[in-house]
């Protein structure tokens, strides 16, 4: 009998992708970085540097939990429209984070409005884990 993956699965799959290839386009615009500034490790107290390599560094801290989560919502067979809430305000608050880090290495409303979104998320993500969690 052939494997038929949970139908949350392909939402995972869809969150997933989409969360790698924001971490690929932010490990782009290191490696833009150093090449532009000549500086092959650490960000040498360039600005901008600084900022891709944090931009990177943070979506690095919390996209594999994340990701963690939407495979686990899809295996416990949580309905597509759970993950798919769970994907798109993560997804969502890494790309804000992201943008707001880029413009300014301080405090930015856009910075904190993608935190805010991203532990929304992981809450969200965390509750439904526990609710799937409970056999029926």
């Amino acid at each position: 009998m052939p494997f038929e993956p949970p139908p949350a699965a392909h939402a995972a799959a869809l969150w997933s992708g989409l969360l790698i290839i924001l971490m690929l386009l932010l490990s782009v615009l290191v490696t833009r970085q150093r090449r532009a500034h000549d500086i092959a490790e650490g960000h040498g107290d360039e600005p901008r540097l600084t900022a891709a390599v944090r931009a990177f560094g943070n979506a690095a801290e919390y996209v594999p939990a994340g990701i963690g989560g939407l495979v686990l919502l899809a295996l416990a067979g949580a309905m597509p429209l759970v993950v798919h809430l769970a994907g798109v305000s993560l997804f969502a608050g890494r790309v804000i984070h992201a943008v707001g880090l880029s413009r300014s290495a301080g405090t930015s409303w856009f910075r904190s409005i993608g935190m805010m979104v991203t532990w929304v998320s992981y809450l969200f993500t965390a509750v439904a884990l526990l609710v799937y969690a409970i056999p029926s």
